[in-house]
């Protein structure tokens, strides 16, 4: 047996052990340090398959909706580092997480905010898009790039800029859309 597969083999083991150690976890602490650490493991792309076998981009989806919102912080930080996948993008599209990502436009996290709008960028394609860029979330984008927050600023700016056409922008500054007028800023 090659080294490279005791590694492999080693590493989907590790990954099984964390989403057992979460699945059977009911304190709040260890619960948020393994879905931390499950997020910190989708950045590597050598990981990507076991993350997938292992089904984490629903449980980062699941994550979205809970009420600790150091849960959803992570949930939405882990989805950021899997949709690159396209096989995972297509998955998260058709699970129906667009939903659940614009819903964290509303977190009173940065990070979370931060990560949403990063996620819905790489998220975005021919038949996304529509859904992406709907005069609420357009609404949003432009609330956001007026913020004192540099980071949350120009991220936002980015996606008004990249994803959406000056004629979106016009309609979002006309429209009164109360749903986005309701999302608070995050806290600086």
């Amino acid at each position: 047996m090659s080294g490279g597969h005791c590694a492999s083999v080693d590493r989907f083991q590790y990954l099984q052990s964390l989403v057992t150690e979460f699945q059977d976890t009911d304190s709040t602490d260890p619960k948020e340090q393994v879905l931390a650490n499950l997020a910190n493991f989708s950045y590597d792309p050598k990981n990507i398959l076991y993350l997938r076998q292992l089904q984490i981009p629903d449980l980062f989806l699941d994550m979205l909706t809970e009420d600790n919102e150091t849960l959803v912080e992570f949930g939405i930080g882990g989805l950021c580092n899997l949709c690159l996948d396209k096989v995972t993008k297509s998955h998260i599209l058709a699970a129906g997480g667009l939903s659940l990502v614009i819903n964290c436009l509303s977190s009173p996290r940065e990070e979370t905010v931060l990560s949403a709008i990063t996620t819905l960028m790489y998220l975005s394609t021919g038949s996304s898009c529509a859904e992406i860029t709907t005069p609420p979330v357009v609404e949003c984008m432009l609330r956001f790039s007026l913020s004192n927050n540099r980071r949350l600023s120009n991220l936002a700016n980015v996606f008004l800029e990249d994803y959406c056409s000056e004629k979106q922008r016009e309609e979002a500054r006309t429209l009164n859309q109360p749903t986005a007028l309701g999302i608070p800023l995050p806290r600086d």
